[in-house]
Protein backbone atom coordinates (compact mmCIF):
# COMPACT_ATOMS: atom_id res chain seq x y z
CA UNK A 1 0.00 0.00 0.00
CA UNK A 2 2.87 2.40 0.79
CA UNK A 3 4.38 1.74 -2.64
CA UNK A 4 1.09 2.67 -4.33
CA UNK A 5 0.93 6.01 -2.47
CA UNK A 6 4.48 6.78 -3.51
CA UNK A 7 3.58 6.26 -7.18
CA UNK A 8 0.50 8.48 -6.85
CA UNK A 9 2.84 11.29 -5.89
CA UNK A 10 5.76 10.53 -8.23
CA UNK A 11 3.72 10.10 -11.42
CA UNK A 12 1.92 13.50 -11.31
CA UNK A 13 5.15 15.29 -10.39
CA UNK A 14 7.01 13.60 -13.25
CA UNK A 15 4.25 14.51 -15.70
CA UNK A 16 4.25 18.10 -14.48
CA UNK A 17 7.99 18.41 -14.97
CA UNK A 18 7.78 16.87 -18.45
CA UNK A 19 5.00 19.26 -19.45
CA UNK A 20 6.88 22.24 -18.04
CA UNK A 21 10.06 21.36 -19.98
CA UNK A 22 8.05 20.82 -23.17
CA UNK A 23 6.13 24.06 -22.75
CA UNK A 24 9.29 26.08 -22.13
CA UNK A 25 11.11 24.88 -25.23
CA UNK A 26 10.36 27.16 -28.12
CA UNK A 27 8.70 25.68 -31.16
CA UNK A 28 10.02 26.00 -34.69
CA UNK A 29 6.98 28.08 -35.58
CA UNK A 30 7.60 30.63 -32.82
CA UNK A 31 11.28 30.85 -33.76
CA UNK A 32 10.21 31.45 -37.37
CA UNK A 33 7.84 34.19 -36.27
CA UNK A 34 10.58 35.99 -34.34
CA UNK A 35 13.05 35.82 -37.23
CA UNK A 36 10.50 36.84 -39.87
CA UNK A 37 9.32 39.72 -37.70
CA UNK A 38 12.83 41.21 -37.55
CA UNK A 39 13.45 40.59 -41.25
CA UNK A 40 10.22 42.45 -42.03
CA UNK A 41 11.25 45.26 -39.69
CA UNK A 42 14.49 45.78 -41.63
CA UNK A 43 12.79 45.49 -45.02
CA UNK A 44 10.13 48.01 -43.99
CA UNK A 45 12.84 50.48 -42.97
CA UNK A 46 14.41 50.20 -46.42
CA UNK A 47 11.11 50.49 -48.27
CA UNK A 48 10.00 53.49 -46.24
CA UNK A 49 13.24 55.44 -46.72
CA UNK A 50 14.10 54.79 -50.37
CA UNK A 51 15.42 57.83 -52.19
CA UNK A 52 15.55 60.10 -49.16
CA UNK A 53 18.10 62.77 -48.25
CA UNK A 54 21.64 62.28 -46.99
CA UNK A 55 20.79 62.58 -43.29
CA UNK A 56 17.90 60.15 -43.74
CA UNK A 57 20.21 57.68 -45.47
CA UNK A 58 22.73 57.88 -42.66
CA UNK A 59 19.94 57.38 -40.10
CA UNK A 60 18.59 54.45 -42.11
CA UNK A 61 22.06 52.90 -42.03
CA UNK A 62 22.12 53.23 -38.22
CA UNK A 63 18.58 51.81 -37.94
CA UNK A 64 19.59 48.83 -40.08
CA UNK A 65 22.61 48.28 -37.85
CA UNK A 66 20.23 48.09 -34.89
CA UNK A 67 18.00 45.57 -36.67
CA UNK A 68 21.08 43.55 -37.63
CA UNK A 69 22.11 43.47 -33.99
CA UNK A 70 18.63 42.28 -32.98
CA UNK A 71 18.78 39.51 -35.58
CA UNK A 72 22.25 38.49 -34.34
CA UNK A 73 20.97 38.29 -30.77
CA UNK A 74 18.04 36.00 -31.57
CA UNK A 75 18.51 32.83 -29.60
CA UNK A 76 17.31 30.34 -32.19
CA UNK A 77 17.64 26.62 -31.51
CA UNK A 78 16.67 25.29 -34.94
CA UNK A 79 19.88 24.74 -36.99
CA UNK A 80 18.28 25.70 -40.31
CA UNK A 81 16.89 28.91 -38.83
CA UNK A 82 20.34 29.66 -37.43
CA UNK A 83 21.70 29.44 -40.99
CA UNK A 84 19.00 31.82 -42.22
CA UNK A 85 19.75 34.11 -39.29
CA UNK A 86 23.43 34.25 -40.20
CA UNK A 87 22.65 34.91 -43.86
CA UNK A 88 20.25 37.74 -43.04
CA UNK A 89 22.81 39.31 -40.71
CA UNK A 90 25.20 39.48 -43.67
CA UNK A 91 22.50 40.87 -45.96
CA UNK A 92 21.49 43.63 -43.56
CA UNK A 93 25.12 44.47 -42.82
CA UNK A 94 25.64 44.91 -46.56
CA UNK A 95 22.53 47.08 -46.84
CA UNK A 96 23.63 49.21 -43.91
CA UNK A 97 27.17 49.69 -45.20
CA UNK A 98 26.02 50.38 -48.76
CA UNK A 99 23.47 52.95 -47.68
CA UNK A 100 26.02 54.65 -45.40
CA UNK A 101 28.58 54.76 -48.22
CA UNK A 102 26.05 56.16 -50.69
CA UNK A 103 24.83 58.73 -48.16
CA UNK A 104 28.34 59.94 -47.39
CA UNK A 105 29.22 60.09 -51.10
CA UNK A 106 26.06 62.06 -51.83
CA UNK A 107 26.91 64.46 -49.02
CA UNK A 108 30.42 64.84 -50.40
CA UNK A 109 29.09 65.58 -53.88
CA UNK A 110 26.67 68.19 -52.53
CA UNK A 111 29.46 70.10 -50.82
CA UNK A 112 31.84 69.99 -53.79
CA UNK A 113 33.03 73.36 -55.06
CA UNK A 114 32.65 74.48 -58.65
CA UNK A 115 36.28 73.80 -59.54
CA UNK A 116 38.47 71.09 -61.01
CA UNK A 117 38.95 69.62 -57.52
CA UNK A 118 35.19 69.74 -57.05
CA UNK A 119 34.65 67.82 -60.30
CA UNK A 120 37.12 65.17 -59.14
CA UNK A 121 35.25 64.95 -55.84
CA UNK A 122 31.93 64.56 -57.67
CA UNK A 123 33.35 61.85 -59.96
CA UNK A 124 34.66 59.94 -56.94
CA UNK A 125 31.28 60.31 -55.24
CA UNK A 126 29.51 58.95 -58.34
CA UNK A 127 31.80 55.93 -58.35
CA UNK A 128 31.21 55.33 -54.65
CA UNK A 129 27.46 55.64 -55.12
CA UNK A 130 27.47 53.24 -58.08
CA UNK A 131 29.50 50.70 -56.11
CA UNK A 132 27.23 51.05 -53.09
CA UNK A 133 24.07 50.70 -55.18
CA UNK A 134 25.44 47.60 -56.91
CA UNK A 135 26.21 46.02 -53.53
CA UNK A 136 22.75 46.95 -52.25
CA UNK A 137 21.09 45.49 -55.36
CA UNK A 138 23.02 42.24 -54.92
CA UNK A 139 21.99 42.14 -51.25
CA UNK A 140 18.37 42.76 -52.25
CA UNK A 141 18.43 39.78 -54.63
CA UNK A 142 19.96 37.63 -51.93
CA UNK A 143 17.39 38.89 -49.42
CA UNK A 144 14.50 38.00 -51.72
CA UNK A 145 15.85 34.50 -52.29
CA UNK A 146 16.46 33.98 -48.56
CA UNK A 147 13.00 35.30 -47.67
CA UNK A 148 11.47 32.80 -50.06
CA UNK A 149 13.47 29.98 -48.47
CA UNK A 150 12.53 31.08 -44.95
CA UNK A 151 8.85 31.26 -45.86
CA UNK A 152 8.98 27.81 -47.43
CA UNK A 153 10.84 26.31 -44.45
CA UNK A 154 8.61 27.98 -41.88
CA UNK A 155 5.40 26.99 -43.66
CA UNK A 156 6.48 23.34 -43.34
CA UNK A 157 6.23 23.66 -39.56
CA UNK A 158 2.57 24.58 -39.55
Amino acid sequence: MAVWRRYTVIIPISLSIALLVTACSESKASQCERLVSLINKGSDLIDKNKGQQVTTSLQLSKDLEAVTKEIKELNLKDPKLQQFQSSFVKVFETFSQSIATAGKALGSAKTAQASSEGRVKIQKARGDIDTALTAAADAAKQSDALASEVNKYCSESK
